[in-house]
């Protein structure tokens, strides 16, 4: 006997893959430096591309970033790696660039 689960049934089980998600937005009031810390942390990628998702973009000295993961406890380590490395390259930009250019 074949048992076929039920619009109902599937429904419930089925979730939309990216469930997960939250925005960063970080003003810098710099383009120069917005563009820095764009530059700097754009090399480095998800660790797990099919659990978790990030896109970032500048605008008006402002970075943004969008995440979405399938899993809650991805979306959040993979948030608090990026701040992480967010927080040190802001600082050595905050040590190091006094009046340089570039």
């Amino acid at each position: 006997m074949e048992v076929i689960p039920s619009d109902e049934t599937t429904v419930d089980t089925v979730l939309t893959k990216w469930d997960f998600s939250c925005d960063l937005e970080v003003n810098y009031e710099s383009e120069r430096k917005v563009r820095i810390v764009y530059s700097a942390l754009d090399v480095d990628k998800e660790l797990q591309p099919d659990k978790v998702k990030r896109e970032m973009s500048v605008s008006d000295g402002k970075l943004l970033v969008h995440f979405e993961a399938v899993e809650p406890r991805f979306l959040r380590a993979s948030f608090s790696a990026f701040v992480d490395v967010l927080t040190l390259a802001t600082k050595t930009i905050d040590e190091f660039d006094q009046g340089v250019e570039v």
